[in-house]
């Protein structure tokens, strides 16, 4: 009979933590006596980062006595103590590797639910000075999990913790938890998941995307693809830049020009997915760094050539060089297809909506469409200043033409005298979320924005009020993406990126794109993940040791050295920052 060994309790308070103060709960004290456990937490126990963890399945976090002999043994400690894990029930029994999610357990008054395997992060090595601590959990199958909570009721040490019932699928903790974070997963398991009700809907969500991509023949046995949408994107073509010839440069409205590249060697180019961007190397001067810029893939795919489009920026370097000195017949250095910006299959409807030059991505998913002669309605929703400045907008006009099942509404904010009403736009004003409301858009749509960030925050909020699910709509930003550092008080550096401080160093480059900086490597610093902190430039991260691959993004070109490996690698052509080194010069999507 499994046993409650300790009951174990904290709130969240402010810890020194790499020259930073992390709010977290993960400091917690032995109590005796009973405590009523509630539907969110125990009493005199709370959590400091409620994204991550806490909430009501994630409610109470259980960790065995007999893990805590192993990690006694592994790492040479006779310091550790009940709740030193971070866990509020230190237990006698309920190992990882037999209990089920879906179990349920009565303890004294209260009735629990096992819920999900315990979720990785950096806070349980700085609880223990482990810093790999979140890796070696999970590669050494030992998690621990959470339980929700069924029944509220009082609890206490010394209750024996009786099991009631046994999940469907009888899939332990263990075997989901090396589903999600180890290689070597099948579709069966991923469909076993998904049929235990009582999973928290962080993991179903995860194990949705394992299953999509299995159905489309990638990733099958591959959980990093269940853990970042960078890890479900396709293998780059290439490694690294290669020339390509410019075929063709034309003006698509007063601020925007397109370029159609092409092999040198004349073959077909590798086909890119609808949505795709292309990553362009400059050198305005021979002997000087290059500029390194991203555009939107906005032709058809499949047509062995590229065309991408660049707004032209009053101050923009990239930009106006390539206005100025693009021309048929040159040559320039680009990188392969990427991202996951992708026009999904499948029937639902669609709706794109831009901004601007934000319209190039979703022209492309347009010009998908077409192609394949789709019966999904399609909705068109774009907005620009006004006709001199609404790129592509007969080609746009001509493809929904031709698509027996697409609607599309034009907005003009300052319409020209020459412009009609009726026929160049359909209304005058910009396109705000109010009117996204007012369409009447099927709520079972696949949506995709491009444009400013905040057009796009503002068209996803309406779009999900007026139903569609969040999960499907999908945005691009171009620009440098939302910090994620959980537990990290204060707010996120609002400088722009910029040298380290600090003498500079002298080893390889590292060119950061979204952010338009390239820094020299200093050989002090632990990882990719320190220099970028260090540089400003905004990151994401959780366990920052190689398992939650929160921190993957695309390596353009280059190559890293890992220490410690990844606990499963990322996916081809991109790196983890948190563990990783440059071998050499690296060029980064971040």
């Amino acid at each position: 009979m499994a046993t409650l060994v300790a009951v174990n309790v904290g709130m969240p308070a402010d810890v020194p933590w790499h020259g930073r103060t992390v709010y977290t709960g993960v400091y917690k004290q032995t109590v005796s006596g009973p405590r009523m456990v509630r539907r969110l937490n125990i009493d005199g126990d709370g959590q400091g980062d409620l994204g991550g963890h806490g909430g009501e399945m994630r409610a109470v976090l259980v960790y065995q006595l007999e893990s805590y002999r192993f990690w006694s043994r592994e790492l040479g400690r006779d310091d550790l103590t009940p709740g030193s894990f971070g866990e509020n029930f230190t237990v006698d029994g309920l190992p990882d590797n037999e209990v089920c999610i879906g179990d349920r357990y009565r303890i004294g008054g209260a009735l629990f639910e096992v819920s999900q395997p315990r979720v990785t992060c950096y806070r349980v090595g700085l609880r223990l000075g482990e810093p790999q601590m979140a890796a070696l959990l999970v590669a050494r199958h030992r998690p621990g999990f959470y339980l929700r909570v069924i029944e509220e009721g009082e609890v206490e040490a010394g209750q024996e913790i009786v099991r009631v019932s046994t999940g469907p699928e009888a899939m332990t903790v263990e075997e989901i938890d090396s589903v999600l974070y180890l290689p070597g997963h099948t579709r069966e398991q991923v469909e076993r998941a998904l049929r235990i009700p009582a999973l928290s809907p962080g993991w179903q969500g995860s194990m949705r995307t394992l299953l999509e991509q299995a159905e489309r023949g990638r990733g099958s046995s591959s959980g990093s693809a269940g853990l970042t949408a960078a890890s479900s994107a396709p293998p780059p073509a290439w490694a690294g830049f290669r020339p390509l010839t410019i075929t063709d440069v034309r003006p698509e409205s007063e601020s925007v020009i397109s370029l159609t590249l092409a092999a040198a060697e004349g073959t077909a180019l590798p086909a890119a997915l609808p949505g795709q961007f292309l990553t362009v190397r400059i050198r305005p001067e021979e002997d000087g760094p290059p500029l390194i810029r991203s555009y939107s893939l906005s032709g058809r795919p499949g047509t062995g050539t590229y065309r991408i489009s660049v707004k032209v920026e009053p101050h923009g370097v990239a930009s106006n060089y390539l206005r100025a000195h693009a021309r048929a017949g040159g040559s320039l250095d680009v990188a392969a297809p990427r991202g996951t910006f992708c026009l999904s299959d499948g029937d639902r409807p669609v709706v794109l909506v831009s901004a601007g030059v934000g319209v190039t991505p979703v022209l492309a998913m347009l010009h998908s469409l077409v192609s394949a002669r789709s019966r999904r309605q399609v909705w068109w929703l774009h907005g620009a200043r006004n006709g001199t400045e609404h790129p592509f907008a007969q080609e746009a006009r001509g493809l929904l033409e031709s698509l027996d099942h697409a609607r599309s509404v034009v907005y003009y904010s300052r319409p020209n005298a020459e412009d009609r009403q009726g026929e160049d736009y359909a209304q005058a004003g910009r396109l705000t979320s109010e009117r996204v409301l007012g369409l009447g858009l099927p709520t079972d749509a696949d949506a995709y924005i491009c444009g400013p960030v905040t057009f796009m925050d503002d068209v996803t909020a309406a779009l999900v009020e007026a139903g569609l699910q969040a999960s499907r709509v999908h945005t691009e930003n171009f620009g440098s993406g939302p910090s994620i550092t959980p537990g990290i008080k204060g707010a996120p550096p609002a400088g722009a990126p910029h040298q380290p401080a600090g003498p500079a160093g002298t080893g390889p480059s590292v060119s950061f794109t979204r952010s338009g900086l390239t820094v020299a490597w200093d050989d002090t610093r632990d990882s990719l993940l320190e220099l970028a902190e260090a540089c400003d430039v905004p990151v994401q991260w959780s366990c920052r040791t190689g398992v939650c691959h929160t921190c993957e993004l695309a390596l353009m070109s280059g190559s890293v050295d890992y220490s410690p490996d990844p606990v499963e690698p990322p996916g081809d052509g991109n790196i983890l920052i948190c563990c990783s080194k440059p071998a050499q010069d690296v060029v980064l999507d971040l």
